[in-house]
């Protein structure tokens, strides 16, 4: 077979130890980015092929849900395209008539395109979080969005569903979660809300906002941990303080095993009744994403890709 490619990507003969296997006949050089990976995988494709699904999402630079391992590459075809003959790769045919974004040097479905596939797939939480980042990415509009989940094409029903849930003003996947724990608990929030004092000077801006009260629900990721991160955020906590304003910070695992504490928070700050059931709901959303390991089985099961013991 002739070589085809160009730099450090290769489709064709098996080229020595100074290159790596993709897949049969695809290779990149040892010493190669992460992203030629998709290069290689871009040999295989007509010129209007294209990567989506989650492939497209990463490209894009969208904030993800855990994914588990072993997650094929998803690629667009039109009709009639000859699919791929390789491990590793779906092929997916989609009707879509806009031409692929090229980011750095990769074809990309048009966003619409790419969250339609990924509804075909994954749960409502997991789909509110990829639909979040394409809008705060500035990727497309709720209204563009909404044009695509009116058609009668494969997807669009589930992403009608979780278009109602997104927010565009989410700043992380685990700010959209705790969002969508707050809603599902019928608690109302408003994200990035802003507070000011009686001069009109702003004093913080919050992720979540329990409408009604002066308290702050926010998530607490790692980069909270940093020694620069915590004197900035005990004196933002301190301005809140002069104003009677108070926040409370919540982490992955508080959401994902102890929901309920927050959920208690919530209801004694609202000053109604705590009903612990309210949190059954919020459990039905994980267990279907992929923010639990049920919800990633049912990933690849929804995928046919067998999980290797």
């Amino acid at each position: 077979m002739e070589e085809e490619g160009a730099g450090d990507v290769v489709r064709g003969r098996r080229r020595g130890p100074a290159w790596t296997p993709v897949a049969h006949g695809l290779h990149v050089r040892a010493d190669a980015e992460p992203a030629a990976q998709l290069r290689a995988w871009q040999l295989l494709l007509p010129a209007h092929g294209c990567f989506t699904h989650l492939t497209g999402a990463a490209i894009r630079g969208w904030w993800l849900p855990p994914l588990p391992d072993g997650l094929p590459v998803f690629v667009a075809l039109r009709p009639g395209d000859v699919r791929p003959d390789r491990d590793g790769v779906r092929s997916l045919r989609s009707t879509g008539t806009r031409k692929p974004d090229v980011i750095d040097g990769l074809r990309v479905a048009p966003p619409a395109e790419i969250l339609l596939a990924c509804a075909r797939d994954l749960g409502l939480l997991d789909l509110v979080v990829l639909i979040d980042a394409a809008l705060h990415a500035g990727d497309l509009t709720l209204d563009e969005l909404a044009e695509a989940a009116g058609a009668r094409r494969r997807g669009a029903p589930a992403l009608r569903r979780a278009i109602a849930w997104a927010h565009p003003k989410s700043e992380s996947a685990w700010e959209a979660a705790l969002r969508v724990f707050h809603r599902v608990c019928e608690i109302e929030v408003e994200p990035q809300h802003e507070v000011f004092n009686q001069h009109g000077a702003l004093v913080a801006r919050g992720d979540l906002w329990l409408v009604g009260t002066t308290t702050f629900h926010e998530y607490d990721g790692e980069d909270h941990l940093a020694r620069r991160r915590q004197v900035k955020d005990l004196r933002r906590l301190r301005r809140l303080d002069g104003e009677s304003w108070s926040r409370r910070g919540y982490t992955s695992e508080d959401l994902l095993t102890r929901p309920i504490g927050i959920l208690r928070d919530a209801d004694r700050t609202l000053g109604r009744e705590h009903r612990p059931e309210r949190v059954k709901a919020w459990y039905a959303l994980l267990r279907e994403s992929c923010f639990t390991p049920a919800g990633q089985q049912r990933l690849l099961k929804r995928l046919g890709i067998e999980r290797a013991a």
